[in-house]
């Protein structure tokens, strides 16, 4: 299972980025594609006009909720992070992933490596 961060969607719907070879790579392999509830949040509110979003939208058909122990976990690894670098919403998906076991497929690495030592795998090629 990968879940998509909303950088990664966003960018991965340009032909020919990295992250649509990226993307395609995965699709072609047959992995399961999801992404947190809070990333799709983030897609609607911009800056796709809406018939990218509905493109993302069939490409991620699934939004996984964000519940109680999303949230603590999201909480704890806001305060493990000391609160640098990122923002809250990034605990919170990557606190999605962690709970689902999957991997994290993102444009913003720097963002998300930090919550590594909590189990948190990166898709990085």
């Amino acid at each position: 299972m990968i879940h998509l961060d909303t950088s990664f969607i966003i960018l991965a719907l340009a032909p020919g980025s990295a992250e649509d070879r990226k993307l395609r790579k995965g699709l072609q392999n047959r992995e399961s594609l999801a992404m947190s509830a809070i990333a799709w949040a983030e897609i609607l509110c911009g800056p796709l006009p809406l018939e990218l979003v509905q493109v993302a939208a069939r490409i991620v058909p699934e939004r996984v909720p964000f519940d109680d122990v999303d949230a603590e976990l999201a909480a704890q690894l806001f305060s493990d992070s000391r609160r640098r670098g990122g923002t809250f919403v990034d605990c919170m998906i990557a606190a999605s992933a962690l709970r689902a076991g999957a991997q994290l497929a993102t444009s913003n690495v720097a963002d998300f490596r930090r919550f590594a030592s909590a189990g948190l795998s990166l898709v990085v090629d």
